[in-house]
């Protein structure tokens, strides 16, 4: 049995999440039964994480063992055949039998994408979440920078508790912006239930004046959910890429 590494983009907007779910679409169901056709194997498709319904994905990445010995460029080609427009496979290689898709992952990086214009993008609707409030993005990003480092992302994480520790370490966070569009850029070496959407929804409670950037210490260091910002829309948040050893 090989196994085979995947990245993998996706158009969240008609998936209800990654996992497979009984009588929903999603996008490892889709992805296991176009690989099924090609291989006459079904596969179990190892992600390295699970995104919600609405979240898409620019680099996702997956491992799974088969049999086939169809190489990889090829398999790249005839999946894509086999898949609807919304989900496709970028690329495709053989790795060790050790490696895992999941416990592998040192580093993931997400991008949450506003919108701050009142009148809304005919192309780009289902990429960004809408705010009719015009965001101040230096004034979020000296904010953000207050959770930057290892700490107990308690504040950030919907329906606490769902993991051993809430406790995690982002190396890198950031906003943007350019014309009517500000972006939030978080990477850590893991991340909570809602924790990128729960941070973009504080962030811009911030960016609108509804509280001083200096109530994001508050709100980190308080562990408490209920003081955070709202969990900001799915429509807004990018999986962009996961980081493993070299």
């Amino acid at each position: 049995m090989r196994n085979l590494k995947l990245v993998i983009a996706y158009d969240g907007t008609h998936f209800n999440g990654w996992q497979t779910q009984p009588n929903y679409r999603t996008v490892q169901e889709v992805l296991e039964t176009a690989i099924q056709k090609i291989t006459q194997h079904r596969p179990n498709l190892n992600a390295s994480g699970r995104t919600d319904a609405g979240v898409h994905a620019v680099g996702q990445v997956a491992n799974f063992y088969t049999p086939t010995r169809l190489p990889a460029d090829r398999l790249v080609l005839a999946i894509n055949s086999q898949l609807p427009e919304d989900v496709v496979v970028k690329s495709c290689e053989e790795v060790g039998q050790g490696f895992d898709a999941n416990k592998d992952a040192l580093r993931k990086l997400y991008r949450y994408v506003i919108r701050d214009n009142r009148v809304p993008d005919p192309f780009l609707r289902k990429y960004y979440a809408t705010c009719p409030t015009r965001l101040d993005a230096a004034k979020m990003n000296r904010a953000a920078q207050v959770l930057l480092g290892r700490h107990d992302f308690h504040s950030f994480e919907t329906e606490w508790p769902n993991r051993l520790t809430s406790v995690r370490t982002i190396t890198h966070i950031r906003v943007n912006r350019a014309g009517d569009y500000v972006w939030l850029d978080v990477e850590a070496d893991g991340f909570l239930y809602n924790m990128v959407r729960a941070i973009a929804g504080t962030l811009i409670n911030i960016g609108r004046g509804f509280w001083p950037e200096e109530q994001m210490e508050q709100i980190l260091k308080a562990e408490d959910r209920t003081v955070a910002g709202p969990t900001a829309a799915a429509s807004g948040l990018f999986l962009m890429r996961v980081t493993y050893p070299s």
